[in-house]
């Protein structure tokens, strides 16, 4: 477990740790995806946020009705399309909800809000970058 600047004997002065954020798609990935072709780029990006809501619907809508069968075969998808484009945090967050779908059933509906937490964080910057054209 990880100690604080306080518990390990440091002032109350000290600086705060820097924390990195998470990069919700890695635009490189994405580049090399699409070969650098920026209308492809959209048009990927554009399928992504789409998908993501329903997918993400879905498995809200299957998860309450107990259906784990089709909550890991949902994110599996997600975590397929999630990668493809770069968004490594919604994948991590999608294989997190597929294995808690098939082996933690009593977890599903929180890793189903982990995993909407990272597609609401994937979709906002892909907003942005359609806005950047």
């Amino acid at each position: 477990m990880a100690m604080t600047a306080l518990a390990q004997g440091a002032s109350d002065t000290a600086e705060p740790a820097i924390v990195k954020p998470v990069l919700a798609i890695d635009r490189g990935h994405l580049a090399r995806m699409t070969f650098g072709d920026r209308s492809l780029e959209q048009e990927v990006l554009q399928l992504f946020a789409r998908q993501s809501e329903l997918l993400i619907a879905r498995m809200r809508q299957s998860g309450g009705s107990g259906d784990g069968s089709a909550v890991g075969a949902l994110a599996h998808t997600l975590k397929g399309s999630a990668a493809g484009i770069g968004a490594t945090h919604v994948a991590r967050a999608a294989d997190e909800a597929e294995r808690a779908a098939a082996y933690a059933p009593a977890d599903l509906r929180a890793s189903i809000d982990r995993l909407a937490l990272a597609v609401d964080d994937a979709r906002a910057l892909i907003v942005e970058l359609l806005r950047e054209g």
